[in-house]
């Protein structure tokens, strides 16, 4: 297969503001993570790959200079930053919007690649072309890149839209920021699965996102999520295979054990790590925590102890929603999960099957179809109950016991009365 792997012309003028022209090079079977960037998997029957793809969106791109993003930045202030990962800083800045010179600054994400990084040119790439190429509400918009070789080094940066609400993974497991709603919880995994089944059906060309979790998951000023870093995306299998065999490369404890293993890599690893993330929706728990006690450190064996149908499921539920949750759809997100963390692959769901059983249980919940409620709550119902009934009859006896009282009191007052008569008759005698 034909491939795509650097810019041709770093020189090119402003006045072009098209993406890169990009130079071809033949390469062999898939053997490295490297790969999966410049090749064409020409999958699904399709007969182009994203390469092919790009050349013809890629004019929809603006090329920014590294002036502009240095400007639009204040130099890469440490003040702006908004976000680090493998691939290097992110940064908040302002640019004037390509359509009009009049119109007010809009906000965008400007991310810097650190040569030193985990990730390099070659994801870099891949995010360019895979970002140029996608198109749907619930991934994240692509507006320009940066790609400068200079006396001061390479210089790749990528500018997307503005993201307010920084990320799920914050909002999750951050205690400095509210508690995400149960409502939220469930609309915002919704349009993660949407963006995942997008990506997996919704194009000519099959796309693996292979790194699925909270921290990429953005939220914008509504809330809603976009799927975020295309960096480990990659085209999936040829046609007549069902696999593309690469390196393991992902996030610690959402890569799918078969993937892991072997290397091979399909539709199904997302679902895995989609399993992974809806789990987090319904513990507040990270998949993995050092922090807590050894049995809890690893969350999808500590939820084993909690089986979807059991009485101790609501053990599992997050602390911070306080009760206020429907058990019986937090059960059907759990059996959920448990399919798309089904140990063969074939086994798991795909994503479009998971999008209508989301929309299913959050129909139902919106219908108000009686549900089960959560066990802490009926216990807090239960112990209001003994509480007042004690309330209650402690009154009734405080009652009784004041009647008694007065009427000792009237027998008292009686005999005292009676005393003083008897008195006073002997005196008068």
């Amino acid at each position: 297969m034909k491939c795509f792997y650097y810019f041709k012309d770093k020189a090119r003028s402003r006045e072009q503001r098209s993406a890169p022209e990009l130079k071809e090079q033949r390469n062999s079977e898939y053997s490295g993570p490297g790969d999966r960037v410049i090749k064409s998997s020409c999958s699904a029957n399709s007969p182009r790959g994203i390469p092919e793809m790009f050349e013809e969106k890629a004019h929809n791109l603006r090329v920014f200079t590294f002036a502009e993003l240095r400007q639009a930045t204040n130099n890469f202030s440490r003040l702006l930053k908004i976000g680090e990962g493998g691939f290097g800083n992110v940064y908040k800045g302002s640019i004037k919007p390509a359509d009009a010179k009049d119109h007010d600054p809009i906000f965008v994400a400007i991310k810097k690649l650190n040569n030193d990084g985990l990730q390099g040119h070659k994801q870099w790439v891949a995010e360019v072309q895979f970002l140029s190429v996608v198109e749907h509400p619930n991934l994240v918009k692509l507006i320009g890149y940066c790609a400068v070789d200079g006396e001061r080094g390479i210089q790749r940066l990528l500018v997307y839209e503005f993201m307010p609400n920084r990320s799920l993974d914050d909002h999750l497991f951050n205690k400095a920021y509210p508690t995400v709603p149960w409502e939220t919880r469930l609309q915002i995994i919704l349009e993660a699965a949407q963006g995942l089944a997008y990506l997996h059906e919704g194009l000519e060309v099959q796309v693996i996102y292979r790194d699925f979790k909270c921290a990429n998951v953005l939220l914008d000023e509504n809330f809603k999520p976009k799927l975020s870093d295309f960096g480990l995306a990659r085209e999936g299998p040829m046609v007549g295979h069902t696999h593309v065999s690469t390196a393991v490369v992902g996030t610690n404890g959402y890569a799918a054990p078969d993937y892991v293993e072997t290397g091979h890599l399909t539709t199904k690893s997302d679902v895995w790590s989609f399993g992974v993330v809806l789990y987090e929706i319904l513990t507040g728990r990270r998949s993995l925590e050092r922090s807590r006690p050894r049995i809890e450190q690893n969350l999808l064996e500590w939820v084993k102890q909690f089986p979807p149908d059991g009485k101790k499921f609501g053990l599992i539920m997050d602390s911070r929603l306080e009760n206020k949750y429907s058990i019986t759809a937090a059960r059907k997100i759990a059996k959920l999960a448990e399919s798309c963390l089904s140990k063969r692959a074939k086994d798991r769901p795909t994503m479009s099957q998971v999008v209508d059983k989301l929309k299913g249980i959050i129909q139902d919940s919106e219908e108000g179809i009686p549900s089960e409620r959560s066990p802490e709550s009926v216990e807090n119902d239960q112990a209001d109950s003994v509480t007042k009934t004690g309330e209650s009859e402690a009154s009734e006896s405080w009652k009784r016991r004041m009647a008694h009282l007065a009427k000792l009191g009237e027998h008292v007052e009686s005999a005292s009365r009676r005393r003083f008569m008897i008195m006073q008759r002997a005196k008068v005698i």
